[in-house]
């Protein structure tokens, strides 16, 4: 008789080309203990908008996802517009940014920082 474990669903992903990013930002800034977050605040063309800052602190209330050695960090508001979202790193004409594939967004705006449920 097996036992069949289920995993919870990744919440966010974390591509690739972000981590890799997030671990050379980190390294520049000499600081280990950096982390990306990522949030949600209301604003933008769209209704939301999406922010990014480095953060050395994490809050107990925070979810927390690590992916070869980077930390990305959501607060409890910004996680229930995230799930399942990937938070990945383009660079490309309009410049190099860090962005994110929300399968929760009704619509985007044309700079993709902003969208709508």
């Amino acid at each position: 008789m097996s036992v069949v474990q289920e995993q919870m669903p990744t919440p966010l992903f974390f591509s690739e080309s972000a981590v890799a990013k997030v671990r050379e930002l980190v390294e520049e800034e000499e600081n280990p203990g950096l982390k990306l977050r990522v949030f949600v605040t209301g604003g933008g063309c769209s209704g939301f908008q999406y922010g990014f800052s480095f953060d050395d602190s994490q809050d107990e209330d925070d979810t927390a996802i690590e992916k070869d050695g980077a930390t990305l960090l959501v607060d409890p508001m910004s996680y229930q517009y995230l799930v399942g979202a990937t938070i990945d790193y383009q660079e490309g004409l309009q410049g190099s940014q860090f962005v994110v594939q929300n399968p929760n967004a009704s619509s985007t705006c044309g700079c993709g920082s902003s969208f709508s449920i």
